[in-house]
């Protein structure tokens, strides 16, 4: 009988990134990070009045398994809608940091990629921010 390779999979980087961040921004006091909620799906209504921002939203954009299945290679991408441009890029600043910081299960390692760049939200006019990184994937046998 012929050996069976082993089956190695990655666990959802996109998932554990959200988690990162939403741990992670819950102890910090800067006013500016104060509230605030972290999810993966673009808020429904983001109007300004509403006590929902400021939100940040964590989203795969690619997902590069090395051939080896040592490792995956995956750009996270974070947008941060906020009350103001300047409240948003300091909290995209904040949340890069954050990530590039980090070593867990998941997520072993991150380096940054673009931004954070400044924006406003088509849809709504809220002013946003948004960067890449690069994060680099643990394999897990399944």
């Amino acid at each position: 009988m012929a050996a069976m390779k082993a089956l190695t999979v990655f666990d959802d980087a996109q998932a554990a990134g959200a988690t990162v961040l939403r741990d992670a921004l819950a102890l910090r006091a800067e006013e500016f990070a104060a509230d605030v909620s972290v999810g993966t799906r673009v808020p429904t209504d983001r109007s300004p009045e509403l006590s929902r921002l400021p939100y940040v939203m964590v989203r795969k954009d690619t997902d590069a398994p090395h051939s080896s299945m040592a490792n995956a290679r995956v750009t996270l991408r974070v947008t941060v809608w906020h009350k103001d441009m300047d409240q948003a890029h300091d909290l995209a600043m904040l949340c890069q940091g954050l990530l590039i910081v980090h070593s867990g299960p998941v997520i072993r390692g991150v380096r940054p990629a673009t931004g954070p760049l400044p924006a406003v939200d088509d849809p709504s006019g809220v002013d946003l921010s948004t960067f890449t990184v690069l994060a680099n994937v643990k394999p897990r046998l399944a």
